[in-house]
């Protein structure tokens, strides 16, 4: 079975910073493909930012504009996302999600939610001005 728990969300102000965690169990994390998620009220859910390895390096990148970086623990089993500079349209719950399928493949379909399957149970990010 696998199982994500995502942690470290709370509010904080404009500008401030946040590290969210997910302890991962279950599956060899190294091969799937793991992604960052979050969902806004009365928006649609979106990909934020993606790490996978391939050749005997590790790979990132996010999609907000350089504020966010993922990285892994594989020693820990535990994916993190850093999250600086803070704005309030970053409000949102976020997600993280796995999914055996190369990050390859997930990115050339747009990294569609409906492509993962596995997922955990949110955490609440809120930045106030």
């Amino acid at each position: 079975q696998v199982q994500l728990a995502e942690s470290g969300g709370g509010s904080v102000q404009s500008g401030g910073s946040l590290r969210l965690a997910c302890a991962a169990s279950g599956y060899t994390y190294s091969s799937y493909c793991m992604v960052w998620f979050r969902q806004a009220l009365g928006k649609e859910r979106e990909g934020v930012a993606i790490i996978y390895t391939g050749g005997g390096s590790t790979y990132n990148g996010d999609f907000v504009k350089g504020r966010f970086t993922i990285s892994q623990d594989n020693a820990k089993n535990t994916l993190y996302l850093q999250m600086n500079s803070l704005k309030p349209e970053d409000t949102a719950m976020y997600y993280c999600a796995a999914e055996p399928r190369s990050c390859q493949w997930l990115l050339l379909h747009s990294l569609s939610p409906t492509d993962f399957r596995y997922w955990g149970q949110g955490t609440q990010v809120t930045v106030s001005s």
